[in-house]
């Protein structure tokens, strides 16, 4: 992989991109395990220390800002204390500007991990599923139609809490056509039909499969499905087996270059930063692509959700092709 990073960091800075989806809290319990529960066979974790980290859509807009990009969060919180703990931690990432809404029948979504000698022990999810109310959906696009005239290009990223609903993807979706900015896509299974004429769409396999049947030919299965829905590009993500890319007709494979893998949470959110920074830079697809899986593959030698940023990608980048 030929590029200058100097050169490129240098492009990334001019771009701004605006990004919409379901925020999320992430909390961290970190702590060790010696011994198994006399209650139940589950391990007894001994609590070190804890800590908070802004996730799902916001974890995009750091990783946006991690490379150096301008970048614009728009989501929505409950009108709770998580909401505004994720508020602070965000002011705390100087650069990323946000717009997040509160809606007061609404639960921030929180992700807690319990993490014990570097390994996961458990997950526990607090989270709304949903839909807008109306009056939360007239705010929403007003904040989208005051950031949107600014913007090379829009993520949306969608984990299904109910921001991303039935009436505000083909509005968000007809407003960027009429602008001509790229859309990217990280979707979740049930809104795959709203998507039509992204510049991306990035489902990973299992919501693929789920959404096409269990086609045993991904290759004729993805091709078909990415000029029914006129995406322009479309991405599978494959976890170990790294990613397929289709586009124009064709098809192209981009295996895993992790050098080891600790934790693959956040490694989406990466993917479809990484991608959309280069596509708005004008690099070839498959650049960008495999830019991403770099990208991802390095942050998932990381424990924990981390974003990537333009040292960590310069070292693995150096690592792979030096």
């Amino acid at each position: 992989m030929n590029i200058n990073l100097k050169d490129r960091l240098n492009q990334y800075s001019e771009k701004h991109v605006l990004v919409i989806g379901d925020v999320m809290l992430d909390k961290y319990i970190w702590g060790s395990v010696d011994r198994i529960s006399p209650e139940a066979p589950v391990p007894v974790v001994h609590v070190d220390q804890t800590n908070y980290h802004s996730g799902g859509a916001a974890n995009v807009a750091r990783n946006i800002h991690g490379l150096g990009g301008q970048v614009t969060l728009i989501g929505l919180v409950g009108d709770d204390q998580h909401g505004e703990l994720l508020k602070s931690i965000l002011k705390e990432d100087e650069g990323i500007e946000f717009k997040l809404l509160n809606e007061d029948s609404r639960q921030t979504t929180v992700k807690t991990r319990i993490i014990a000698q570097g390994q996961h022990v458990a997950r526990l999810d607090w989270e709304s599923h949903s839909n807008l109310n109306n009056s939360t959906l007239k705010l929403l696009k007003n904040k989208i139609s005051e950031s949107i005239e600014d913007v090379d290009a829009i993520i949306l990223q969608d984990y299904d809490k109910g921001v991303l609903t039935q009436d505000l993807i083909p509005w968000i979706m007809e407003q960027s056509r009429s602008k001509s900015i790229p859309v990217y896509v990280d979707p979740k299974k049930k809104n795959f039909s709203l998507f039509s004429s992204a510049r991306l769409f990035k489902p990973n396999l299992s919501e693929f499969v789920t959404r096409n049947g269990n086609d045993p030919d991904l290759i004729s299965a993805g091709t078909l499905f990415r000029s029914s829905n006129n995406f322009e590009i479309l991405m599978v993500t494959r976890g170990k087996d790294g990613m397929s890319l289709f586009l124009d007709n064709n098809h192209v494979h981009i295996p895993t270059k992790a050098r080891a893998v600790h934790d693959v949470s956040g490694a989406g959110d990466t993917v479809i930063a990484t991608f959309t920074l280069n596509d708005i830079c004008n690099a070839d697809p498959i650049e960008s692509a495999g830019l991403s899986n770099l990208a991802a593959g390095r942050v998932c030698e990381e424990v924990g959700v981390v974003p990537i940023t333009i040292d960590s990608l310069t070292d693995i980048i150096n690592h792979h092709f030096d």
